[in-house]
């Protein structure tokens, strides 16, 4: 894992975060313990010094030279019970015993209780220090008031090593801190191992499949299975290189169709020209070839004008000149065109206009050129003798246009395909005479006016296509 990737800050960010947190809560752990444990030790303190208090008292009351072994085998037991030294003192503060034979050399001495210490334990408080290093003692020192009755009659001393409490602290500490380690250890681990299959190992797929993808590799997939981010993003990448794939094919359908188109009418050209150069074409057949030439001249140029308006309209070149027009009379112009053609077929055209004049807005020339491709195409694909039907019909703020002819039907592969570049429905009929980009140029055109358009089988035969346009 690269030290500057973006995956490797955030594993080591969640390391960090959880490293710091797990020292906290040690830190919290082993200071609470500490304070816990002093209390717990003031508490036991306090409860062996009640033993202590009633062998102290039945000696100041009773026979003291007979009660004076029991208090000191009292305080002996308590001592060694609590690991703790014990020196009773009189309401003076003078030590008369002690529990621990070396401690005999404070007998029937002061034992430097201060004045604000005995006034306290006069009042009937406890009291709990840890003495410092410099100072004479063990370390921790517990004193308690003794009363018999109401009035004070001297103060049990107890005193415990610091080291045995700060050992017993310690092995606490020591299993937190430990624990603390470990868990940081595995935390890093377990983060490292997710970050890991969650994160770098996605997106090293992720990566690797842009670059396949890059480099022209489009049918590179990702399969990842995840409910957050990064499954997200790799149905994403998926979805765009599925595009691509389909902008890929279509890019060569396209130029294969292209080069098809274009290869067709220049063989054709290039064939009967050289005939005639080469005289292989008798003089009298000559115009009637140079009619064919001609023609495939012309259908050439066709293809080229309608590659180049598909090519402007795509990419938004072309720049509507929106007007009011009367859709009406631009229909009976766009028909006009046609009437060598429809004597030609014998075609019967039935035109049903809603108002003589049908005020809408468009650009002039391309909703023309809509028309214009619409009767085109129903003229080639309408039978012999046939029929054309051209209604208009406004509905709320539209104009509804319909042209019909009555060709074969389209199936439902057909009436997606149409709008195709380059598909012909049948291709020996129309091989000649169509380009098979009338239809997806009338779509782009509509499509730029905010318009739609949709083919429908007419009942048992024939098609009708039917556009909107914005009514004035």
């Amino acid at each position: 894992m690269k030290k500057n990737s973006l995956v490797y800050k955030l594993i080591l960010t969640f390391t960090l975060i959880l490293a710091a947190s797990t020292i906290l809560v040690a830190g919290t752990l082993s200071f609470w313990f500490k304070q816990y444990y002093f209390n717990q030790k003031k508490s036991e303190l306090d409860k062996q010094s009640l033993i202590i208090e009633n062998a102290a008292i039945s000696y100041l009351t009773l026979d003291k030279s007979s009660n004076l072994t029991t208090l000191n085998n009292v305080i002996d037991f308590v001592g060694s019970a609590v690991d703790a030294d014990i020196f009773i003192t009189d309401n003076m503060g003078y030590v008369y015993a002690v529990s621990n034979e070396k401690d005999e050399k404070y007998t029937y001495s002061h034992l430097g209780i201060s004045k604000e210490q005995m006034d306290l334990l006069k009042k009937g408080q406890s009291i709990s220090y840890s003495q410092k290093a410099d100072d004479s003692g063990k370390g921790y020192v517990f004193m308690k008031p003794i009363f018999n009755g109401k009035y004070f009659s001297g103060t049990i001393v107890m005193t415990t090593s610091m080291d045995s409490i700060n050992s017993e602290i310690f092995k606490v500490n020591e299993v937190i801190w430990i624990t603390a380690v470990i868990a940081i250890i595995i935390g890093s681990i377990i983060v490292y191992s997710y970050g890991k299959r969650k994160l770098t190992m996605p997106l090293t797929k992720i990566t690797t499949a842009a670059r396949k993808l890059a480099s022209g590799d489009v049918d590179s997939r990702l399969e990842i299975i995840s409910n957050d981010e990064i499954g997200e993003l790799a149905e994403s990448f998926n979805i765009m290189a599925e595009s691509l794939r389909q902008i890929d094919s279509n890019r060569r359908a396209f130029i294969s169709n292209v080069s098809h188109e274009l290869r067709s009418p220049i063989t054709s050209i290039k064939g009967f020209i050289s005939g005639i150069l080469d005289g292989v074409i008798p003089k009298d057949k000559e115009g009637y070839y140079l009619k064919i030439v001609y023609d495939e001249t012309d259908r050439l140029s066709r293809l080229i004008n309608d590659l180049l308006d598909l090519s402007a309209m795509e990419t938004g070149k072309i720049k509507l000149n929106m007007q009011e027009l009367d859709i009406s009379v631009l229909i009976r112009q766009c028909l006009a065109k046609f009437e060598g053609t429809i004597r030609k077929k014998g075609i019967h055209v039935n035109v049903t206009l809603e108002n003589a004049h049908q005020y809408v807005m468009g650009d002039m020339d391309r909703i023309t050129q809509v028309i214009t491709n619409l009767l085109d195409n129903a003229l080639k694909y309408g039978h012999e003798n046939g029929e054309i039907r051209i209604n208009t019909k406004s509905k709320g703020d539209k104009v509804f246009v319909s042209i019909y002819n009555d060709g074969p039907t389209l199936n439902q592969e057909q009436r997606v395909k149409i709008w195709d570049r380059f598909y012909k429905v049948d291709e020996s009929r129309t091989n000649k005479i169509s380009t098979g980009l009338g239809l997806p140029i009338v779509r782009l055109i509509l499509t730029e006016h905010n318009e739609d358009i949709w083919v429908e089988n007419y009942k048992d035969n024939g098609v009708e296509f039917t556009f909107t346009l914005s009514k004035i």
